[in-house]
């Protein structure tokens, strides 16, 4: 399999290869800031699933109101 990668651009996709140097740069940056992105999106999601967690156990050793 020989897929070359593609972009898409204001609803235009190019092959990567066929673009100039400085617009693979980008396409290079934008993958890069899309990876991070996603990997910050991922830590966000276990630093929210932990303060869930720890929400949880307060709510269990706090007095609770009286009724």
């Amino acid at each position: 399999m020989d897929e070359e990668l593609e972009v898409t651009v204001d609803g235009i996709t190019y092959k990567v290869g066929e673009l100039s140097a400085e617009a693979q740069v980008q396409v290079t940056n934008l993958q890069f800031v899309d990876t991070e992105m996603a990997r910050l999106h991922a830590q966000l999601a276990v630093y929210q699933t932990a303060r869930n967690a720890y929400q949880a156990a307060l709510q269990q050793l706090v007095p609770r109101a009286p009724q």
